[in-house]
């Protein structure tokens, strides 16, 4: 395990060694899964095949209509509803029809549906006692059970059709078994429906008798009601004093229009004479045969007037006779039409007269309405009575026809029909040889990728700190910018690429300085007192460790040399129980190729260029359970523009690492007051096999520029081999 986990830190899975791991071993994967599907392959291959057939019934109501006429579905027809279709998928599987079946077509016989008593070998299960043994049941319920494991039947949804599917090893069996249900299933319907009819007709036969009983009593009743009362029915819907009251309304009405009318014609004459007017503009006394007839005399006697007046003089006797005759005949005219008038009188008065009368009997027929009215509504309910036996009668009546004609018939269709029968299949549904080896294949496949994942889980080589995680997901200032945003890290790549400058310039003071140096004890007095006289591996790691340092920088000016030392450094200290992580600025990536297991992993230049998220750049190291950010695989000119954002990823580090040690190579001075922003920050200079010129040189070029506490590392002493002497760096 990780020196994170036995430090009591918690820990995450990391993805990326889990793939990794995966990858590893694809071709143990390949093998595997080829192998499962050649045995796939094999065993889809013998397994005995088995064909499906289905037939589908339509529920449906097939009452016929012997009336003729469009009307509402009979009351007696079932209720297509889902719990009715429901019922009919159940009633397919009941065990009476599956006896029915098994019995026509003979199925004891066939070793499919009856295995236990065609095999010879018995069964351990039944040896043992763990099942029981079938052929303690009967042939005909071992048939049941077999058959019901191959029987599927449903309703198929929204619809009220029912699938029924069944499956064997002989396709024709597959598709005459459910043609044979559905045809046994139909005659079932049938038979049901004429036990019915026949059930129906002997209840109605004595029902029928006691209702035509019951109506003839109740219209007895009606008649002697009517008769005792007088309610005699002139037509369908009136009765007799309702229709003499109707005849003498309109008696009545006729009679008053005749006597306005005869009122009118009488004034008009008697105004005419009252006034003078001629007669004959009346139309009473023009129409009269004995006026007209004086009329022409009158006219004959004027023209002979006229005819004579010419010949003859005024006083002559003839014209005197004339005149005489026409006076007397226009007297006659006058009293004619007085006639006229008095008739005209009579008609008035008769008609008055015959109005009384039937005013009279108008009264008398109302008084008698009412109290038919009363006597009528006895008789109303005499009839409501009489006329809902007699419906129920009728209704039973025809009821008894159409059960009679049923049994008559001995037909009745069943509330069913078939609307799909099953053909014999041509390829089996199982097995599917191409499915169940690409399944079993990748199945095997991705059990074999369990495996090694749960390995890599439970070795901790996929484990990762989890403090680093946090990290990434809640730090507002250092990781979001790192992991999310490119350009949170883009900046950091510049001082990289100083740091890996070799060149140290010596200035003329560095000499001066040196001479007052008069042995290494100065020098170690300079860097202070915390290095316990010593420049060993050893006696660093025990400083870092003792004073719990958060952040080291590691100048190496000699090179690959100082940044082995640096690598053997970090597993000292984590040898001591510490969680480290190194990272690696040099310009030869000393550090990566020491620790990673490969070069070209992420590492702090893609993170620098926003190319690799910040787990992805933290890897672990080969040798220890130090953890690294390798050099990595961008480009350093693009990594310069993030150089300003480094001290951001370090103090990110910190958070999750008990040291920080980034190794910068033979870095100039100047470069790293950007890495330094943390106070607690050491510099160490790793400096093997340097002369203690050069290293006081060094020393001094240090103090100048500000560096004064400084921790020297020139011989890794014992600590050649970090744990005990059994690794070496390399």
């Amino acid at each position: 395990m990780s020196s994170v986990n036995s430090g009591h830190q918690d820990v995450d899975i990391d993805l990326r060694q889990v793939a990794g791991a995966v990858w590893q071993r694809r071709t143990r994967i390949l093998l595997v899964g080829v192998a499962a599907a050649a045995l796939a392959f094999v065993g889809a291959s013998v397994i005995k095949p088995s064909y499906k057939g289905e037939a589908r019934l339509l529920i449906e109501s097939r009452s016929p209509n012997l009336s003729g006429a469009e009307g509402a579905p009979s009351s007696n027809d079932p209720v297509l509803d889902t719990l009715n279709v429901t019922s009919q998928a159940q009633l397919l599987q009941s065990s009476d029809l599956i006896k029915r079946v098994a019995r026509e077509l003979n199925l004891a016989k066939i070793k499919e549906f009856d295995p236990a008593a065609q095999s010879f070998l018995p069964d351990p299960l039944v040896m043992i006692g763990l099942k029981q043994d079938p052929l303690k049941l009967d042939p005909e319920d071992r048939v049941i059970q077999e058959f019901r494991d191959k029987l599927q039947v449903y309703a198929v949804e929204n619809s009220r059709v029912i699938a029924i599917e069944f499956s064997s090893h002989d396709p024709k069996l597959a598709a005459d078994i459910p043609n044979k249900m559905a045809q046994i299933y139909l005659q079932i319907q049938s038979g049901a429906k004429l036990d019915t009819h026949s059930e129906t007709a002997k209840w109605l036969e004595p029902e029928i008798a006691n209702l035509t009983q019951k109506v003839r009593e109740a219209e007895r009743k009606v008649a002697e009601y009517r008769s005792s009362n007088g309610l005699f029915q002139s037509t369908e819907n009136n009765s007799f004093s309702t229709q003499q009251l109707n005849d003498i309304s309109t008696e009545l009405a006729r009679v008053r229009a005749e006597r306005a009318n005869a009122e009118a014609r009488a004034e008009n004459v008697r105004s005419a004479l009252k006034a003078g007017r001629q007669s004959d503009t009346l139309a009473d006394v023009v129409g009269s045969q004995v006026i007209q007839r004086m009329k022409e005399a009158e006219a004959n006697l004027q023209a002979q007037i006229n005819d004579q007046s010419t010949a003859l003089l005024e006083g002559h006797p003839r014209l005197k006779g004339l005149r005489a005759q026409l006076n007397g005949i226009r007297q006659q005219i006058d009293s004619e039409t007085k006639k006229i008038l008095a008739s005209l009188d009579n008609e008035a008065e008769v008609s008055r007269l015959r109005e009384r009368q039937l005013m009279g009997q108008l009264g008398g027929l109302k008084a008698d309405s009412a109290r038919t009215g009363e006597e009528e509504v006895g008789l109303r309910a005499l009839e409501r009575e009489a006329a809902a036996q007699r419906q129920l009668l009728e209704t039973y009546l025809a009821r008894y026809r159409e059960a009679s004609s049923r049994l008559d018939s001995n037909s009745s269709p069943a509330d069913a029909r078939i609307v799909s029968g099953a053909v014999e299949p041509s390829e089996p549904y199982f097995p599917k040889i191409i499915p169940i080896v690409i399944v079993v294949t990748l199945a095997s496949m991705i059990i074999n990728c369990l495996m090694i994942i749960i390995g890599e889980l439970f070795s901790g080589r996929a484990l990762r700190p989890i403090g680093l995680r946090r990290s990434e997901e809640d730090g507002e200032v250092v990781l979001a910018p790192v992991a999310a945003a490119p350009l949170a890290v883009h900046q950091m790549q510049a001082e990289a690429v100083r740091f890996n400058r070799v060149e140290t310039p010596h200035e003329p003071q560095a000499d001066a300085v040196l001479e007052t140096q008069a042995n290494r004890a100065d020098v170690v007095q300079a860097v202070g007192e915390d290095a316990d006289g010593a420049f060993t591996l050893a006696s660093v790691a025990h400083y870092l460790h003792r004073r719990a340092v958060p952040v080291a920088i590691a100048v190496s000016p000699a090179g690959d040399d100082g940044s082995t030392a640096t690598v053997m450094l970090a597993r000292a200290v984590a040898e001591q129980g510490r969680t480290v992580v190194l990272v690696d600025m040099t310009g030869t990536a000393c550090p990566t190729r020491l620790m990673a297991h490969d070069g070209k992993l992420p590492g702090i230049t893609d993170l620098l260029c926003g190319e690799a998220a910040f787990g992805e750049a933290i890897h672990r190291d080969r040798l220890s359970d130090v953890h690294i950010v390798p050099h990595g695989a961008a480009e350093p000119e693009r990594a310069m523009r993030g150089a300003d954002r480094l001290a951001m990823i370090i103090d990110a580090l910190i958070d999750a690492y008990d040291l920080v040690l980034v190794e910068c190579g033979p870095a100039e001075i100047g470069t790293l007051n950007r890495l330094t922003r943390n106070e607690a920050a050491e510099i160490i200079l790793s400096v093997p096999r340097i002369g203690d010129d050069d290293l006081a040189r060094l020393v001094v070029d240090f103090e100048e520029a500000g560096y004064r506490n400084l921790l020297i590392m020139t011989d890794t002493g014992d600590q050649g081999t970090p744990q005990s002497g059994r690794r070496r760096a390399a």
